[in-house]
């Protein structure tokens, strides 16, 4: 297990260092034109090769479903949470005193009604987004069986075509726009042009195609560069944050991700008869780190760039920690 995270945090760590090593050198707007080139072109050629090299059969029929169903309690349990602390927040800046003692409120950090709307945006995201494709399908194989294997692809498949290409596309739409501007078609229109969702179906439907083996090769180097891309990203991402506030906003979200929702997860898992590995595989994939295409989503519709960044790096030490909590309890 000690070696699988090695080897799944050692590009996590060697390109993120990396960003944050060349954002004094890089132009103003690389990390916009690289966010929106992965958008366009890297992702897509991901979830291509995704489509054409997976292998489905034996995956169990629910796991699509289950998939959903954890994304849409992520989104849930974050909107709900939003409200409450705004309401807290308003309720807190009132209170200047207690029992005629002054209270030392940083009222800077309380005041969420002050935040715009791409920071609520990019509060759900972190929250519901998961990495099950980098971290979540490098872990699996270390820690269940190779005939529950199947479990950790669909989830993977769904999460990333469904939640962070669908779904997620819909919310970073809405939130990266003003209320005069959203209209129910607009969001819809940005979904069905998704290049990532095109590249799936495209490349489900080339499967039995086979392609020369320089091109299979080319496109299997062209992923590595999509991720250690993406890594650079969140590393330049990182370094630009000025203000400790985001991960103190960030902390959040990250407490949903990596703690309450794999919990919620494994609880009910319990509760509907599943145990071992099956149960296990959704409890990892379900609190895996905050998907680094939340930051290319950022980039795309102009959203809070440093909450993302910052949900990403606490959520990775997060895994560290509550992984042998999920081992010890659900498996």
């Amino acid at each position: 297990m000690i070696e699988t995270l090695f080897h799944a945090y050692t590009p996590l760590i060697i390109w993120t260092g990396l960003g944050l090593l060349l954002f004094r050198y890089i132009p103003v707007n690389f990390p916009k034109l690289l966010g929106n080139l992965l958008y366009w072109v890297g992702i897509p050629l991901q979830i291509f090769v995704l489509a054409r090299q997976s292998e489905f059969s034996g995956a169990v029929s629910i796991t699509p479903a289950i998939a959903v169903s954890v994304m849409f309690l992520s989104t849930s349990l974050a909107w709900l949470t939003w409200l409450l602390l705004r309401k807290f927040s308003a309720i807190a800046l009132k209170k200047t005193s207690f029992w005629g003692k002054k209270l030392p409120i940083d009222r800077s950090f309380l005041n969420f009604n002050s935040l715009k709307r791409s920071s609520q945006g990019s509060f759900i995201l972190a929250s519901m987004l998961a990495n099950t494709g980098f971290v979540g399908l490098a872990m699996t194989p270390a820690l269940i069986g190779a005939d529950n294997n199947n479990w950790a692809v669909l989830y993977s498949v769904t999460n990333n075509v469904i939640g962070t290409y669908g779904f997620g596309v819909f919310i970073a739409s809405y939130f990266g726009r003003s209320q005069q501007q959203n209209r129910w078609w607009t969001q819809l229109r940005d979904v069905l042009t998704v290049p990532a969702l095109w590249a799936f179906f495209i490349g489900l439907a080339t499967r039995n195609i086979p392609l020369p083996e320089t091109v299979e090769s080319g496109l299997q180097g062209a992923i590595w560069a999509v991720i250690a891309s993406a890594l650079l990203l969140v590393g330049i991402r990182l370094r630009s944050i000025k203000k400790w506030q985001s991960f103190e906003l960030a902390l959040i979200p990250s407490l949903l991700k990596v703690v309450i929702v794999p919990v919620l997860v494994g609880l009910g898992a319990s509760y509907f008869g599943l145990s071992g590995d099956p149960r296990l595989v959704l409890v990892l994939m379900s609190g895996t780190p905050t998907a680094l295409a939340v930051l290319i989503l950022a980039e795309v519709y102009d959203l809070d760039r440093d909450l993302l960044a910052s949900s990403i790096a606490i959520t990775s030490a997060g895994l560290l920690l509550m992984l042998p909590l999920w081992l010890a309890w659900f498996s």
